[in-house]
């Protein structure tokens, strides 16, 4: 299976710096970040207010995505916080901006 960009998407939500984590898989980041702020779907992510980007990776290939998903849903929490701050230590919300104009 393969997307016209050539992109997946692995990501990490937070509900706030060091919150509730929620990670997913897309082929389409822009418009996943708009369904969860806009709490379009019903379950984890709406519930617990989790809607700040604050991981992001891309893949070429859906299966790699999945697999590096599940991957990453296995791991301890303190691996996850340590991955997350990594690449961004201030939890800054990567989508923020997406949603106006």
């Amino acid at each position: 299976m393969y997307n016209s960009t050539g992109q997946y998407y692995v990501y990490i939500l937070a509900s706030k710096p060091n919150g509730v984590l929620y990670i997913g898989v897309t082929n389409n980041i822009q418009r996943r970040m708009i369904e969860h702020k806009c709490k379009v779907n019903k379950g984890f992510s709406s519930r617990y207010n989790v809607d700040k980007l604050v991981f992001l990776e891309t893949h070429q290939y859906i299966r790699e995505a999945i697999k590096r998903e599940k991957r990453l849903k296995k791991w301890n929490r303190e691996w996850k916080v340590e991955l997350i701050e990594k690449e961004n230590p201030e939890w800054q919300d990567l989508a923020a901006g997406w949603m106006e104009g």
